[in-house]
């Protein structure tokens, strides 16, 4: 028998410790999970729309069958059912029976109820026995035998966090591998950088572009730092990290299923009182998705300048055009791609403050507040994931350079005068650059004149290779 197989419009009585609830007869969830979804109608996302949670949650929930069927805790039959329901679960084939809202009171529970009630029913449904035949196998005392919402909400985020990480550091690696190849593609077009939007010395459009690589490339390290302090859990603890409930040995039993269920080298918490209540590695996951986000959008920002125009702006690049920019001025094209960057990165932002105040919020042996936390998290990943993966594939693996205008405005620039102050001294150099800009004249021929250099001294000295750095050895 599969989900969903009930008449539509039919409904099973299911009563918990508040009274009775008429739960559809087609949904695995039941009377906690009807509970949350009258009481948390706020965000319209649902924790089945978040699949690295629901995964997570299925693997805590096999984890944890296994771990008490080896400590004589569950029958080898309804372990082996819980398990096959929450392969089920992990395999993303019930997603659609996770209905409560990401958003939620209660510090995680209706999310653990919920996902008891999944696996609680699927398993019955797997046993023969119909929907809500709680005596046969109960969500609590079956499902979430040794367990506390205090210690498998936690954990599941973590996971869900871990895997989710994974991903965007595979796309942010991607992205800064799209940057270092433009970087030597336009290894040899000269132009002029600039500080403060003022002209400033010669450089290459491959240096700039190594630089967006190389800034990318100090992130994905802090990144992926972040990747072992998500495998720390404090399954076992149960409600405040005293272990209540939880047998002798279950502790180590569970990390241990986990990681055979996971693939991942989990380990458990040294203290579980304080990894209970403690929330501090969403606040540094946070801070360097912050970081990380704030950073690209930098980097997005440069994008859009350089390639401003076509005739009034810098136009040193040319981004690919991927839509049309106006409904009013035909032929518009406009830097939509590097647009949708900058504000993933606005959101990002928030988030970290959402989980910065989350955070600050815990009280005593539990912070309540780890849903949103959560869910902001998660956003974050997804969304940035999605920025990069578009960043590389409809805009940095398309750009071009412009190099008729950049040489054109290479030949007339005084950027190279730096390169007389160590020959001539600051204050003839910058009377020099002063002149050359009144007159329209050549510096190398002002230099010349005054006999201040030979013609061959004053190229070399005004070489915008050399003072690039593109002619050093070494």
């Amino acid at each position: 028998m599969r989900p969903g197989t009930a008449c539509p419009g039919a409904v099973r009585r299911e009563h918990d410790s508040l009274g009775d609830g008429d739960v559809p007869e087609a949904a695995l969830w039941g009377i906690s999970t009807l509970r949350a979804v009258e009481n948390f109608p706020v965000s319209g996302r649902t924790i089945g729309s978040l699949r690295s949670l629901v995964w997570s949650l299925g693997a805590v929930k096999f984890a944890a069958a296994r771990a008490n069927e080896g400590l004589g805790l569950l029958d080898s039959e309804k372990s082996q059912a819980i398990q096959r329901a929450a392969q089920e679960v992990m395999d993303g084939r019930l997603d659609e029976h996770f209905v409560v809202d990401a958003i939620q009171g209660g510090a995680g529970t209706s999310t653990n109820m919920n996902a008891n009630e999944v696996v609680a029913n699927r398993t019955l449904e797997l046993l023969g026995r119909r929907r809500g035949d709680y005596a046969a196998l109960h969500p609590i005392d079956h499902v979430n035998r040794s367990q506390s919402t205090n210690d498998v909400y936690p954990t599941a985020v973590k996971l869900a966090l871990h895997r989710e990480l994974v991903e965007l550091c595979a796309e942010h690696g991607r992205l800064i591998e799209a940057f270092s190849a433009k970087s030597a593609e336009f290894s040899g077009v000269l132009k002029v950088g600039r500080t403060q939007l003022q002209d400033a010395v010669p450089m290459s459009l491959g240096q700039e572009f190594g630089a967006f690589a190389e800034t990318l490339r100090e992130d994905g390290k802090r990144l992926v730092e972040l990747l072992p302090h998500l495998l720390e859990s404090n399954l076992g603890a149960t409600a405040i990290g005293t272990g209540i409930t939880a047998p002798a040995g279950y502790r180590d039993a569970v990390i241990r299923e986990l990681r055979a269920v996971t693939g991942l080298p989990l380990v458990s918490s040294s203290d579980l009182i304080e990894a209970t209540g403690d929330t501090g590695v969403f606040l540094l996951v946070s801070g360097v998705l912050k970081r990380a986000a704030v950073k690209l959008s930098k980097i997005c920002n440069d994008l859009r300048l350089l390639s401003s125009g076509p005739q009034a702006g810098f136009g040193e690049i040319l981004l690919p055009a991927v839509q049309a920019g106006s409904s009013i001025m035909p032929g518009k094209v406009n830097p939509v791609i590097p647009e949708m960057v900058n504000q993933v990165a606005f959101r990002v932002v928030g988030a970290d403050a959402t989980v910065t105040m989350a955070v600050e919020a815990g009280q005593l042996q539990l912070n309540a507040f780890e849903p949103v936390m959560a869910d902001a998290l998660l956003e974050s990943l997804s969304w940035l994931g999605t920025a990069c993966r578009q960043l590389r594939t409809r805009c940095v693996d398309g750009i071009q350079a412009n190099t008729r205008l950049l040489e054109e405005r290479m030949l007339g620039s005084i950027s190279v005068v730096t390169g007389l102050a160590p020959l001539l001294g600051y204050g003839v150099a910058a009377e020099l650059a002063k002149e050359a800009l009144a007159s329209n004249r050549g510096l190398a021929d002002l230099v010349v004149e005054r006999g201040l250099l030979s013609a061959s001294e004053a190229a070399e000295a005004l070489s915008p290779r050399s003072l690039a750095g593109l002619d050093t050895v070494g």
